[in-house]
């Protein structure tokens, strides 16, 4: 019985490194989409252009996860986590010193292919240390990363908009830091994979009276919220900055503090969402998170500059609640399948905004950057398809 208990604690210390790590990865990408002005007006790029880059870095950040995540399930890999941060090392030296179009591309994918290798495995840990705590140890997990996204374009205010873009090397110690720190984490779960295979894993009968196609049918549904839901947040992660300096005409450095407080609101998001899933259900939480943040969305494009922030920070703190409960929801209709169904989705949320990032580039140069924001404001209400997915979870009080 001790056995047992001790197999299901949560190990907090290894979901704060997690959760740290992927603070320090998530950073070092959101960097990306903050420096566009900067290498837009440098270089004349076009907003295509900039939809391009995004997009090859969402598309080998996204790709390669579902079979990162798959060939985990079956091998694990321990130090997988600190060989994703070298990748990423190597990306942030180019990209500092790029002076082409190809080599920007270059090394964002680059960036791009150390997140394919870290998330997937990344999750599986923070799934494994969470011992019962599911939902609990995603969230903490997640926080991290949309903490991450939250201090880089704060972080570009301060050091890269002022610096230039050589001032990009200096991130490259946040790599270093994380492919440091994930060394004994990687130790620890080397010595945990021997009572990984000895766990029995004890089915929810309500999934067992699932079929096969009742659930491939509430993946395609999770699939559709997540895209709902990125690429909403496409247009707001790489144009919102546009938008504000468009429409109001504030400076670059108030514009990224925005865009700092927009994914503020989404870490803090993130949180609560986890804290209600458990709580509450999951299945409700997705619906009334991206449902919920539709009056906002498509309220945002028609209102003042104070009032544009304020509704972007509602609209961050209700949308982004929806992606733990999803992914937590995902590896409960497939337990046995944690890094596949971690790795699809993370892939989903990178390779969507990347196609969103795109469409919404190419739209903005066929018509205004505001009817982006008039177009993307009705994606919210894919929300409503929640509603099909089966209640495999005891009813909460």
């Amino acid at each position: 019985m001790e056995r047992d208990a001790e197999k299901e604690k949560t190990i907090f210390s290894i979901l704060l490194a997690i959760s740290f790590a992927h603070l320090l990865n998530d950073m070092m990408q959101s960097i990306i989409p903050s420096i566009y002005p900067i290498i837009k007006d440098k270089y004349g790029f076009t907003f295509e252009q900039i939809g391009v880059i995004t997009l090859i870095f969402q598309m080998t950040s996204s790709i390669l996860q579902p079979f990162v995540g798959r060939y985990a399930d079956r091998h694990p890999q321990p130090f997988s986590l600190s060989i994703g941060m070298v990748f990423t090392l190597i990306g942030i030296i180019l990209l500092s010193f790029a002076d082409s179009y190809m080599l920007i591309l270059l090394s964002v994918g680059v960036i791009g292919c150390g997140s394919s290798i870290f998330h997937p495995e990344a999750s599986r840990i923070a799934q494994m240390a969470g011992g019962t705590k599911k939902g609990l140890a995603q969230s903490i997990f997640q926080v991290g990363g949309n903490g991450g996204s939250a201090v880089g374009p704060l972080l570009a205010a301060m050091i890269i908009i002022p610096f230039g873009q050589h001032s990009i090397i200096w991130f490259s110690i946040a790599a270093l830091v994380a492919g440091v720190m994930l060394l004994p984490v990687g130790r620890w779960y080397k010595t945990q994979l021997h009572k990984l295979k000895e766990k029995v894993v004890v089915p929810n009968p309500v999934i067992m009276a699932l079929s096969d196609r009742r659930i491939h049918g509430a993946i395609i549904i999770l699939c559709v919220l997540t895209f709902s839901k990125y690429f909403y947040m496409a247009s707001m992660t790489s144009y919102f900055t546009f938008f504000l300096i468009n429409k109001f005409s504030v400076d670059i450095q108030v514009s990224q503090l925005c865009l700092f407080a927009f994914m503020g609101a989404v870490a803090i998001g993130t949180v609560l969402g986890g804290s209600i899933g458990d709580k509450y259900g999951r299945k409700y939480v997705i619906w009334g998170s991206i449902l919920g943040a539709a009056p906002f969305a498509l309220a945002l494009p028609y209102v003042n500059f104070a009032w544009t922030v304020v509704l972007a920070v509602i609209i961050g703190l209700i949308i982004s609640s929806a992606f733990s409960a999803i992914l937590v929801y995902a590896t409960e209709l497939r337990p046995n399948k944690i890094g596949m169904m971690a790795g699809l989705f993370f892939g989903l949320n990178f390779g969507l905004g990347g196609i969103g990032s795109a469409f919404f580039g190419w739209l903005a140069d066929k018509t205004s950057i505001e009817f982006i924001f008039q177009v993307s404001g009705l994606l919210p209400l894919l929300g409503f398809v929640a509603a099909f997915l089966p209640n495999i979870e005891p009813k909460k009080r």
